[in-house]
């Protein structure tokens, strides 16, 4: 059985790519462009894995996160920060918000697939 991800993501194009990306690979990708409808949909319906964007309005990624880690059913879901934060520092903030893992923008479509076949392993 395909494995489920949830892309928390504002931006269209970045969730397009995303998805022609980890769908070539056989992944099921579902997509929330917000933090709301993210959080509704990962209690819903639990993913294998979460990447999220950490700059979305209203609630940002480290919101997000938190919230999603309070979840009972999303112990052990990995959740993945997929941002342009890439200053010093950024990575251990997201790490110290909650996140499992972090990958940074723009995305490497070639080394995608072997960083998130990592974070599943990983469960």
């Amino acid at each position: 059985m395909s494995k489920r991800i949830l892309y928390i993501e504002d931006n269209l194009e970045n969730r397009l790519l995303m998805r022609r990306v980890l769908t070539a690979e056989g992944y099921v990708v579902e997509e929330a462009f917000d933090g709301n409808l993210g959080l509704q949909q990962a209690a819903a319906s639990p993913p294998d894995l979460i990447l999220i964007d950490i700059n979305l309005p209203e609630l940002d990624g480290y919101e997000v996160t938190a919230r999603l880690k309070q979840l009972p059913d999303l112990t052990g879901v990995p959740i993945i920060a997929v941002t342009a934060n890439v200053m010093k520092g950024d990575r251990e903030k997201t790490l110290a918000a909650g996140c499992d893992g972090y990958i940074q923008k723009p995305i490497d479509v070639d080394l995608l697939p072997s960083q998130i076949e990592s974070f599943l392993k990983k469960e």
